[in-house]
């Protein structure tokens, strides 16, 4: 993992303040690349490479050349087949040990063609001296970030786009109408596969399995691709067993090329099936012991992923370290600014704090940690999001869902016809009407969307995260040959090797005990105790007085846009409410605040800004004995039993508003802290009136005409608060 960063002058050559400008650009990603630096300035052409050293550590820095240097090369990322496409050059001298040499001998013989057999993950700015064009690419899953700008008669690129904003000319603005419209911003229930948002104004992506082609002499740009996702319409006739074996064979392979290294890599250790397999893989090569890393909240907690990652690592005899979360850890007003300008996606969110936050654990554990496993994009491909999709059915019900997501997307291209299909539902008239992509084959519209989602949101955050801390991530599931595998599966063959990862769990049945290749699919910090973590969002964002909202609000590009009244009103709502879930969505508007005034006002560069404390690591060592002590630290209580008495907590009162009988308080130490209205939530707010210290939970619920079920999930919540307290026995009425 390393740090781009250039300027090609167009139709000139550069101006004599080029190399200062470089050095602020490459000093802007230095991060990426804590072990060096090279500048190289040339005619029309100047390049900064910052290197992290994870292959040929001491003979490895970039440029790179080909034989006759007319190919002058940066490369940030990995080439894992470099020692196969070299023994297909015999003749050609390799001048140094870097896996990324390879690229420039490979475009000196097949030119732009030289990507079609490179495994691996890659962004690639090159310069060809003979025709005087500048070539970005990407590997086919964009795991390497490389963007660009033409300002000033010059062409500005980096590895991140802090990186352009150096350079004097690049335009510095928000795009706030493309980024609102986004639908990774505003989730709606449609498919798209457009290209990824960089939401800053004139600032380009280079897509993924994509190349951009730059004519210095006359400034025209080619695009083209050369790698696209799969069709999703195979014709393979194999069995299931031989396309699971298939499947495991290119897995197994690309664990091994992820686990190359001539440095020390560590894994990201969720619990599920996903990071698991690559661990169990990983664990069978020769090689050193990897370390594995757990974020421990009261969410992973209570789903279960903290617990499940402890048994996995067990299994496996391989070191396991939890990163203790406390239950009242909260982000500082400052910290999260730094994160965000770090990721620079208003995408960042609690899950990006917590992968930064491990990240930095695991470099202090393990000081010569370089690289850092994941079990990232299995998800998307495998079919792991079929249960949610389905609605908790069947294949059948997982297609039904896509259908009516695939028919919303085609409505969005013809609005006038939207009234035959109210609410996206089926409708008297035929679905062909509508003629849309989508609907022809959802499944593989649903497939292109995820791509999409995994270039704009899992690939983005996974490298910053990692790079912010002089750390590679590496995607073993990320490899085009598995993704190619799927994609010839025909559509009959679908249920049977991609409901709820079947091919996947099959795949690892003999590494893995049968507890986690079966374990239900958890959402990282979603599900059972996800309201511990929405709370923390929602405190972060009432931390002084709201600052972050404030400064959000005053964001220049936000005037006309947001409604402060509004906001600060759902910022108030959102303190009373016990599980706040819609604070992602008010997160995600005070990110795109925060973001334009960064860009207004740079701030410090991520290898300039302040150091925070770094969290505790957890020292249980048998979650069976120790388990209490664990929960008890995380404020977890015991499932409530309904034959149990309940009351309300100590220093907590129900109050009712005299003018309003549908509102009451829940006062604590003598403070309002949340609302409880009837119209807004009535079955909590017929069940708090009848909590006496007398009844059981039962009780309530049948007094109050109500089932357990419409309360379980806010009564857990409130327990866990300590806001309600169970006992056996009726208590004393305070």
């Amino acid at each position: 993992m390393c740090g781009l960063a250039g300027i090609a002058s167009i139709g000139r050559e550069l101006p004599p303040d080029a190399g200062a400008v470089l050095t602020s650009m490459a000093r802007a990603v230095a991060h990426r690349g804590p072990d060096g630096e090279q500048l190289f300035v040339d005619g029309p052409v100047a390049l900064g490479f910052r290197r992290l050293a994870l292959v040929g550590p001491t003979s490895g820095d970039q440029p790179l050349f080909s034989d006759d240097e007319q190919t002058v090369l940066i490369a940030n990322g990995e080439v894992y087949n470099h020692r196969e496409l070299e023994a297909r050059m015999p003749g050609v001298r390799m001048r140094t040990k870097s896996d990324c040499e390879v690229l420039a001998h490979l475009y000196a013989r097949h030119g732009m063609s030289f990507l079609d057999d490179v495994c691996g993950m890659y962004a690639i700015a090159l310069w060809d001296r003979r025709r005087n064009r500048l070539v970005f690419a990407r590997d086919r899953f964009g795991i390497k970030p490389l963007y660009f700008t033409i300002a000033g008669g010059q062409v500005v690129f980096g590895s991140e786009i802090k990186a352009l904003f150096q350079h004097p000319a690049c335009r510095r603005e928000l795009d706030w109408e493309r980024s609102l419209a986004d639908q990774s911003m505003n989730i709606g229930a449609y498919l798209t596969d457009e290209p990824p948002a960089t939401w800053f104004r004139d600032i380009e992506l280079v897509p993924a399995g994509g190349m951009v082609a730059i004519d210095l002499n006359t400034g025209r740009i080619e695009r083209s691709q050369y790698w696209q996702l799969p069709s999703f319409d195979g014709d393979e006739d194999a069995s299931d067993a031989e396309l699971i074996a298939r499947y495991r064979e290119l897995l197994e392979a690309s664990v091994a090329d992820c686990a190359s290294a001539d440095a020390e890599l560590g894994l990201f250790l969720s619990g599920g099936v996903d990071s698991a397999a690559v661990a169990a893989l990983a664990a069978r090569l020769d090689g050193p012991e990897i370390h594995t890393f757990t974020v421990l909240g009261a969410s992973t907690f209570l789903n279960g992923d903290g617990g499940a990652a402890h048994d996995a690592a067990a299994a496996l005899g391989i070191p396991n370290h939890q990163l203790v979360f406390d239950v009242d850890r909260t982000p500082g007003v400052d910290q999260w600014k730094q994160l965000l300008w770090l990721l620079e996606t208003p995408l960042c969110n609690a899950e990006q704090y917590f992968k930064y936050e491990l990240y930095r654990y695991a470099k202090q554990l393990q000081p010569e940690l370089r690289g850092m496993l994941l079990g990232q994009a299995s998800d998307e491909y495998n079919g792991g999001y079929s249960p949610v999709l389905s609605g908790e059915t069947d294949w059948a019900g997982f297609e039904a869902g896509l259908r009516q997501m695939a028919r919303t997307s085609a409505l969005r291209e013809r609005p006038t016809l939207a009234p035959w299909w109210p609410d996206g539902q089926s409708s008297l008239v035929n679905d062909d009407l509508l003629r849309g992509a989508a609907l022809r084959d959802p499944y593989r519209a649903y497939v292109a969307w995820k791509h999409r989602h995994i270039q704009q949101y899992n690939c983005w955050h996974e490298d910053r995260t990692a790079a912010g801390n002089g750390v590679e991530a590496r995607v073993p599931f990320l490899d085009h040959r598995i993704i190619e595998l799927l994609g010839r599966l025909p559509a009959k063959r679908r249920a049977g090797l991609l409901w709820d990862k079947r091919i996947l769990r099959d795949a690892v049945r003999d590494v893995l005990p049968p507890a986690i290749t079966d374990r239900e699919k958890v959402s990282f910090f979603y599900g059972e105790g996800e309201g511990y973590t929405h709370r923390m969002m929602v405190r972060m964002l009432a931390r002084d007085d709201g600052a972050l909202l404030e400064e959000a609000l005053a964001a220049p590009g936000a005037a006309g846009i947001l409604r402060p009244d509004r906001a600060r009103d759902a910022l108030r709502r959102l303190e009373n409410d016990l599980s706040p879930f819609d604070v992602e969505y008010l997160l995600r508007l005070v990110n795109l605040g925060l973001l334009d005034q960064m860009t207004r006002s740079l701030p410090a560069l991520p290898v300039d800004a302040p150091r925070y404390e770094i969290l505790p690591v957890a020292d249980e060592a048998d979650w069976e004995d120790d388990g209490a002590r664990l929960a008890a630290r995380l404020r977890r209580v015991p499932a409530p039993q309904q034959d149990e008495v309940v009351e309300f907590g100590e220093d907590v009162l129900l109050v009712h508003a005299p003018d309003d009988p549908s509102t009451m308080y829940l006062a604590v130490d003598g403070r309002f802290e949340y609302v409880v209205d009837a119209a807004e939530s009535p079955e909590w707010w017929a069940f708090l009136r009848g909590v006496d210290a007398r009844r059981s939970v039962a009780e309530i619920v049948a007094a109050a005409g109500l089932k357990y079920d419409d309360v379980q999930a806010t009564l857990r919540d409130a327990l866990d608060a300590g806001l309600l307290v169970l006992t056996r026995t009726p208590a004393v009425v305070r």
